[in-house]
């Protein structure tokens, strides 16, 4: 008698139970008529730094929550506490990336009541976080002119998914001899239907035009009942 075997695709199942969850939370923010953003970047990108601008300046025209994604500490949550908005930390641990079940149980943490925009700052890095749909609106890339110009090309599902890519710290771009029109062709190459911005979260440039983007976005979502 020949033996039988099974084979298992371990990626498939727990992507596939990730997609079903995900497609829960989506249906869930959208009846709640909360736009949600996942935000994606490399360490030290400026994730943090965007969001503490964003919710102060902010503060009086959008209602808004931030779940943060970290492996240790909550050290960006207490930061971002300090801004008056509903904030929920996740320790992943050993985990590089945060998925739609943990997503899901921020969600349930921070409350949907009275929300317009749920921020949902994932775990820095450029790898892991880009194949995991947490039931977001829409997908926020950041890259830092201290990365350098090629950064989109070495790590295009970061960007290829993303609605909007944000170049951070331009402020600084001048002194570094930055190629901001590389930096804006590599971007096209991978997410040729993302619109790219350039922003400082320090000197405040380009953050109109991301306020924008968002308030935009957020008064397309559906109305709450």
């Amino acid at each position: 008698m020949s033996a039988t075997h099974k084979v298992v695709v371990v990626g498939d199942a727990i992507l596939g139970r990730n997609e079903s969850i995900a497609a829960e939370t989506r249906r869930r923010l959208e009846a709640a008529g909360v736009f949600a953003v996942n935000l994606l970047s490399s360490p030290g990108a400026g994730k943090t730094a965007l969001l503490e601008r964003t919710l102060t300046d902010c503060a009086s025209q959008l209602s808004m929550a931030v779940i943060v994604g970290d492996l240790q500490t909550d050290n960006d949550a207490v930061r971002l506490n300090r801004c008056g908005s509903r904030v929920v930390q996740i320790v992943t641990g050993e985990v590089c990336h945060l998925d739609a079940s943990m997503a899901a149980n921020g969600i349930e943490a921070v409350g949907l009541h009275d929300l317009e925009v749920l921020f949902i700052e994932n775990v820095g890095n450029l790898v892991c976080p880009a194949a995991f749909d947490l039931g977001e609106a829409a997908r926020v890339a950041l890259l830092s002119v201290t990365e350098g110009e090629d950064k989109p090309l070495k790590y295009p599902a970061a960007f290829a998914g993303a609605q909007l890519v944000l170049i951070t710290k331009v402020d600084i771009a001048p002194v570094l001899g930055v190629d901001m029109a590389l930096m804006h062709d590599n971007i096209r190459k991978v997410a040729p239907r993302a619109q790219a911005l350039e922003v400082s979260s320090r000197s405040g440039e380009g953050m109109h035009a991301w306020y924008a983007w968002l308030k935009g976005h957020v008064e397309g979502c559906a109305v709450r009942p």
